[in-house]
């Protein structure tokens, strides 16, 4: 599902279908560094990510971190969005850009 098209980006809601691109995002060097490691080493630890993260969180609340792709080949390029973390008393913004 498609939340937000700009000239040259959509915004769509994650699915299992993107665990390769997660996986490969989790990972990056620079992620590991800003974000931290959230232990995603496999497509299935992907797949379990998305689907307790941000499809549960979306159940929950109605936003989570959407995907990000180039609208004219489709690339996932990255994540965006809105993130209720336990750790603060209200919503955050949440973003990561593949290099």
């Amino acid at each position: 599902m498609i939340i937000l098209e700009t000239e040259r980006l959509v915004l769509r809601l994650q699915t299992t279908d993107d665990a390769a691109f997660i996986l490969e995002l989790m990972n990056d060097p620079t992620w590991l560094r800003f974000i931290g490691d959230r232990l995603v080493r496999t497509l299935d630890d992907a797949k379990a990510y998305i689907l307790n993260g941000s499809v549960r969180m979306y159940e929950q609340f109605g936003f989570f971190l959407y995907l990000v792709e180039r609208k004219e080949d489709h690339a996932p390029i990255g994540i965006c969005g809105l993130v209720k973390r336990d750790s603060l008393k209200d919503v955050d913004i949440g973003f990561a850009i593949s290099p």
